[in-house]
């Protein structure tokens, strides 16, 4: 069972982001008031999940096992998408307040709880699993972040920042939270799952941060480079049209070889055009810093056209040129590509 050192008793628990409550048909024996956080309702389903819901602050998880005349198991698994606070309450304790009832209110409550569930059960057989598909039409792996999916939540962010957010003397740009879900919900019709999974990826890699707005309330998005954003945004699009193929495929050691570049250009105040770079002194640099990188990690990168291929001296010294046009426009969608990509291997896999 998820978690079983946290289920002892009644009292507030704390879970962290990603952390489980418990999986799908665990013996449930509590349900759980949420004080702080969100938590994801999810069902484990081949390689993937199908995503039935996110819970708040003030909403109860758990309590339809209390109802459940068929051995109390868990429906659906839950885990926490943030950091989360939960009051946790034994059915025991919670059967000492049923119980306290008069019996017609009992029946009431009972009726609702049963007719819920089966309402539930429904919902879940007519949910679908989000699956690639493969070449003539066969179903591939489980994918969380489809490149529509990620294309619709960042357009949707870059668009409603476009219009309303405020630059500031830092030269970040800030919007509230609220102006993006209105784009994201109402007008793209983003799902609420992906939509927050995809606010903690963009801020574990640095592309918004969040800030308290005028109530004190950590719902101001920063988006300390909004040309970056763009230029995320333009390598998505442009990746969605491309058959598989066709697509710009590197991995994290190629990209931090490729950042490494960007940093040695920018080090020379070159911007445009063609360059040489020390592809040796990257290297050496990254292996200082406990990073296992060769010449050979840089091949995709070689193949995509964005470098050229590596010139050796008398000396074994190592060189590339850099077409830098292509390398600073490409970069940042090729790091967000690889980030949003990992989660989709961490969720295939049943991470959670």
């Amino acid at each position: 069972m998820a978690q079983t050192q946290k289920q002892h008793k009644s009292g507030i628990v704390r879970f962290k982001a990603g952390e489980v409550l418990f999986n799908q048909n665990d013996p449930a024996d509590s349900l759980y008031i949420i004080q702080k956080g969100q938590i994801r309702l999810y069902i484990p389903k081949g390689q993937g999940f199908v995503e039935i819901a996110i819970l708040r602050a003030g909403e109860v998880i758990g309590e339809m096992a209390y109802f459940d005349e068929k051995g109390s198991r868990r429906s659906c698994s839950a885990a926490a998408i943030v950091p989360t606070d939960v009051v946790r309450v034994t059915f025991a304790a919670f059967d000492k307040t049923m119980q306290g009832l008069n019996p017609w209110f009992k029946t009431i409550v009972n009726t609702l709880a049963d007719r819920l569930r089966k309402t539930n059960d429904r919902v879940k057989q007519l949910e679908t699993n989000s699956v690639g598909f493969g070449k003539d039409g066969k179903v591939g792996e489980y994918v969380f972040f489809h490149t529509t999916d990620v294309l619709r939540i960042l357009a949707g962010i870059y668009l409603s920042s476009k219009v309303h957010a405020q630059k500031g003397k830092d030269g970040a740009h800030r919007i509230h939270m609220n102006s993006i879900r209105y784009y994201l919900f109402d007008i793209f019709g983003v799902a609420e799952i992906k939509f927050e999974e995809m606010i903690e990826l963009l801020k574990r890699e640095g592309l918004i941060i969040m800030e308290p707005d005028k109530d004190g309330q950590e719902k101001l998005v920063k988006i300390p480079d909004l040309d970056s954003f763009r230029l995320i945004v333009a390598y998505v699009n442009g990746e969605k049209v491309k058959t598989d193929d066709k697509k710009t495929k590197t991995t994290r050691k190629c990209n931090m070889i490729l950042a490494r570049m960007k940093a040695q250009l920018l080090a020379k105040n070159v911007t445009s055009g063609k360059a040489s770079v020390n592809l040796s002194a990257i290297i050496d640099d990254l292996k200082e810093g406990q990073a296992i990188v060769n010449s050979g990690d840089l091949k995709p990168a070689i193949v995509s056209g964005i470098v050229e291929d590596i010139l050796v001296d008398d000396q074994g010294n190592m060189t590339n040129m850099v077409n830098v046009d292509s390398l600073f426009k490409i970069l940042p969608g090729l790091v967000f590509q690889d980030a949003w990509q990992r989660i989709n291997e961490e969720k295939s896999g049943n991470s959670y």
